[in-house]
């Protein structure tokens, strides 16, 4: 009797059979996402359901990695229900959460030193959020957190909010960050209008602003680069 290959496999079992064979680089992302969905139904295979799912998201991963289960649903894919959503919802995030961790420096020589990781933090965001970095004296990070959100459109920071949380946490300096979910890199005048103003302010505490940083899926810009502080 001859052996059965992958392709005598139900449709369901070929993108596991395939990454045993050939490895998980083999694998489209719709047969990485099929094994995470498990199974499909009986006219509607796991593979299908992904590709069902990508099409939503124009066939872009990073559309995918931007949605929550309840937006999963609301596609309404027959066969992809809420456990199948949570299963592909928690696996993205922490595809999302190992780069944010390769990306980490605890000490900031320079832009890119804390842009990457914020760009991995960020990237897939579909709203804006605004986070402050906080550092000691020695350019080791005290503390960062998300400080404002905002909808597609932006978010509104409050400078008393930043300096009130970096003499809490005794920050001799701060970075500024918020993402463009568009995807431009370009800062806005409301962009340049805040980053001056939270400056002025920080600076009357002998608190440096050391940069801001905008990122986006397209990258990061750096006003301290591009001599914007």
């Amino acid at each position: 009797m001859a052996m059965s290959g992958i392709k005598d496999w139900a449709e369901d079992d070929r993108p596991r059979e395939k990454l045993i064979a050939k490895g998980v680089q083999a694998l489209s992302n719709s047969e990485l996402l099929a094994i995470l969905i498990n199974n499909g139904m009986k006219d509607r295979s796991a593979v299908t359901l992904a590709k069902d799912l990508l099409h939503h998201c124009n066939n872009e991963l990073k559309q995918v990695a931007q949605l929550n289960y309840q937006e999963i649903i609301a596609f309404k894919i027959k066969g992809l229900g809420e456990a199948k959503a949570v299963t592909i919802t928690a696996a993205l995030e922490l595809g999302l959460r190992r780069s944010t961790a390769e990306n980490k420096k605890e000490i900031i020589a320079k832009s890119k030193d804390i842009a990457l990781f914020l760009q991995s933090k960020l990237e897939y965001k579909n709203h804006e959020l605004f986070i402050a970095v906080y550092l000691n004296n020695a350019q080791k990070i005290l503390h960062h957190e998300i400080i404002s959100e905002g909808g597609i459109t932006g978010t509104v920071v409050d400078p008393r909010t930043i300096i009130k949380k970096a003499l809490a946490y005794n920050a001799i300096s701060i970075i500024l960050c918020h993402n463009h979910p568009s995807g431009s890199l370009k800062p806005s005048k409301a962009d340049e209008a805040a980053t001056k103003k939270i400056k002025e302010a920080a600076l009357l505490f002998d608190i440096k602003v050391l940069d801001h940083i905008i990122v986006s899926h397209e990258g990061y810009f750096s006003f301290a680069d591009e001599g914007l502080l």
